[in-house]
């Protein structure tokens, strides 16, 4: 009786893993549900690095994330939505950045809040943005004295 109260609790611990690690997959890749927040679009010439699920930051903290991006095929800009958490209320002349976390870390949406006593409302256009800059870019520059594009 003894080996199967055993296998039986292998068995549960097992299962209660599996379940842990796709709730955990499921959080990290986005498709966990979302928290309440509000949608904002922004639209950039670059957003190299940027997917959906990545985090929106303000002042380094994470306030939302990118729920979708899509290439619009008349302006040939990224189109891209992102939900900022509820109770926190943007001035409507903040800035969107594609901003990174060094040489090797990763890429993230930074809000940079501007002055104005208005906010944004719930799905506004963020006019004033700056896409993704390229290291690459920047250090053949570096190298060929400003001749690289």
């Amino acid at each position: 009786m003894s080996a199967v109260r055993t296998e039986i609790a292998v068995g549960a611990a097992v299962v209660a893993v599996a379940v842990g690690f796709l709730v955990y997959a499921g959080q990290m890749t986005g498709f966990a549900s979302a928290t309440a927040g509000y949608p904002l679009t922004a639209s950039f010439r670059s957003i190299e690095g940027v997917s959906v699920g990545t985090d929106v930051r303000l002042a380094g903290v994470k306030i939302g994330s990118v729920t979708d991006i899509a290439l619009n095929p008349q302006t040939f800009r990224a189109d891209t939505r992102f939900t900022i958490l509820e109770g926190i209320d943007l001035p409507d002349d903040s800035a969107v950045v594609i901003s990174s976390e060094g040489l090797l870390g990763g890429t993230f949406v930074e809000i940079l809040p501007g002055g104005s006593p208005f906010n944004f409302e719930p799905g506004a256009e963020v006019e004033d943005t700056q896409g993704a800059v390229s290291l690459i870019g920047l250090m053949m520059k570096f190298v060929t004295g400003g001749e690289a594009e």
